[in-house]
């Protein structure tokens, strides 16, 4: 999806990217994904941003909820399905500040971070993972 002009791409937009990039997951990754729910808000809610200590929304573009898959056999009963939320002003924000990258790279990073959590990775780990390419 290329755009060249117009309104900012949309909830909905910005979400078949985000669905672009997970279908991308090889395996053994892709098979651990399947009921991690994706969803795709404007920004943060004032809850979640308190609870991560984050005053300004813009700073907060993705988050993963759930418990890692190692860590699945301790989740109490009743536990919400795992999701990943995706924060639309902030990727865009992020994309023009960063001026140096498509849209479908920087969701498809945050996608990777946040899936990255999933499995129980921390942001150091996340970090050195793409370091090394």
């Amino acid at each position: 999806m290329t755009r060249t002009f117009g309104l900012a791409p949309s909830l909905s937009e910005i979400e078949a990217l985000a669905c672009a990039a997970l279908a991308q997951m090889p395996e053994p990754f892709a098979a651990h994904l399947a009921g991690v729910r994706l969803v795709v808000e404007d920004f943060a809610d004032a809850e979640t941003l308190a609870a991560m200590g984050i005053e300004d929304a813009f700073e907060l573009t993705g988050i993963y909820e759930g418990w890692p898959v190692g860590e699945k056999h301790s989740a109490p009963s009743g536990a919400l399905p795992d999701r990943i939320r995706l924060f639309r002003q902030p990727i865009l924000d992020e994309w023009i500040a960063r001026g140096d990258e498509s849209l479908e790279h920087l969701v498809a990073h945050v996608v990777i971070h946040e899936v990255g959590h999933h499995f129980g990775l921390s942001d150091a780990d996340i970090d050195a993972l793409e370091a090394q390419g």
